[in-house]
């Protein structure tokens, strides 16, 4: 039911539990931002799997709590994503000395909790008790120096919602950046919405200077070690996820170009980040090639987020973390 992350317990450490729904893109989220509160406030986290967990709705509803692992040690903190972990949040939120905190904009009214984090695209007016955050949070560290190795990481989505998808118009562009630098090495990550005839034909494409690989070839922290690998990165607009990941990395980042449906989300969040000039278009594909694609400030948005729920008293200070805080180079 619950799982400590591998760290030495500290009695006088804050406790975060972090209730998960088991879906990848929520536990990435919860993922990155206990990484930053485990940093920054010397926190102990805990996963809870929300899904083992029955809360029927008057307990959610009164604030009482169900049995749960005698284990767990106490929460500051309880950080939820996923509407599947909403039930068990709201049920929690009045356990004595601790504060309660959404990720995502749920469907319950935000004065139940004391904080949220949401993304921006989501149309949500600003508050007091929430952040704001431009896409949505995850695991990725900023790099410190990117690589002058001419080496170039391609990640390919599938059909979604939010894009017309079409196997030609991105097989294109990928030929054309091949095509165009010869001196560069390629890999290209499908995902498990790849379409199946999109993945034989990229398949033929590996050789010398281009590695495929499937979203079953990869582990945990692929990704994060890819990047670093990397001079370039170029991401297809339909997975919101990858277009952040990609983008706090702190690589040049560019987006394949896709027609975008009217009034999606996803489409207005990926349009704010390319304003931000944290991602380029594919019209500045020269611009992410020659490493030019600079940004204005950096994309660290898990990271913006922890210092958020420690400015606002969702989670105690230790000294040292204090000192963390206040020291001249941001963690």
């Amino acid at each position: 039911m619950a799982k400590p992350e591998p760290r030495t317990q500290d009695a006088s450490a804050p406790v975060v539990w972090l209730l998960t729904d088991n879906k990848p893109g929520h536990r990435n989220q919860l993922k990155g931002l206990g990484n930053r509160l485990r940093v920054l406030a010397g926190a102990s986290t805990y996963w809870v799997d929300a899904s083992c967990i029955k809360v029927p709705l008057w307990r959610a509803l009164l604030a009482s709590p169900p049995q749960m692992d005698a284990s767990l040690p106490r929460p500051d903190l309880v950080i939820a994503a996923g509407s599947g972990t909403h039930r068990l949040l709201l049920s929690l939120r009045k356990l004595r000395g601790t504060r309660t905190l959404v990720v995502m904009k749920p469907a319950f009214p935000l004065s139940l909790v004391s904080g949220a984090l949401i993304p921006a695209h989501d149309r949500v007016q600003s508050g007091p008790r929430i952040l704001l955050t431009e896409g949505v949070l995850n695991t990725i560290t900023p790099l410190a120096r990117i690589t002058e190795k001419r080496e170039a990481l391609l990640l390919i989505g599938g059909p979604s919602p939010h894009f017309d998808w079409d196997d030609d118009v991105v097989l294109g562009q990928i030929s054309h950046l091949i095509g165009h630098y010869p001196d560069w090495r390629w890999t290209i990550s499908t995902s498990r919405r790849t379409p199946e005839p999109m993945q034989e034909r990229l398949n033929e494409m590996a050789g010398l200077r281009i590695t495929v690989v499937h979203p079953g070839q990869t582990h945990e922290d692929w990704l994060s070690h890819q990047l670093s690998a990397s001079r370039a990165a170029w991401v297809t607009p339909d997975s919101m996820s990858m277009v952040c990941e990609a983008a706090t990395s702190g690589v040049p980042t560019g987006l394949f170009e896709l027609p975008a449906r009217s009034g999606s989300r996803v489409v207005e969040g990926v349009e704010r980040l390319v304003r931000g000039g944290y991602v380029a278009q594919w019209t500045d594909h020269a611009s992410v090639m020659a490493g030019r694609a600079d940004h204005d400030r950096a994309l660290w948005e898990a990271n913006r987020a922890a210092r958020w729920v420690l400015d606002n008293g969702l989670l105690p200070k230790s000294q040292k973390s204090s000192q963390r805080l206040h020291q001249g180079v941001q963690l």
